[in-house]
């Protein structure tokens, strides 16, 4: 099977050293193993997306094509397909100083 790419913006580029990550994918792989995944090779990714309960930080986006899992119907357990593209988001700020 064609390992999932999961693509890393912004400052969690940092902390893996790398744009993107390839997470081995089977039949049942969801977003919360994709994540563990990330986690179990990169454990300061831990604190970077989950809280001390393990759900994800409300700063954090996490998008699958495109969608943010918080919108999906399984949420962090939505299955992953062959064709998924899976999106890492922190929080950014910035806007305008005044």
């Amino acid at each position: 099977m064609r390992p999932v790419i999961v693509r890393v913006f912004a400052t969690l580029r940092q902390v893996i050293g790398s744009k993107t990550i390839e997470v081995a994918r089977s039949d049942g792989t969801t977003i919360r193993h994709v994540l563990d995944e990330v986690v179990a090779r990169y454990p300061a990714m831990g604190a970077e997306l989950f809280n001390d309960k393990g759900q994800l930080h409300n700063y954090v986006h996490v998008f699958v094509n495109g969608r943010d899992v918080r919108y999906l119907e399984h949420l962090l357990e939505t299955p992953i397909r062959e064709q998924d593209e899976v999106e890492l988001f922190p929080a950014v700020g910035g806007g305008l100083v005044r």
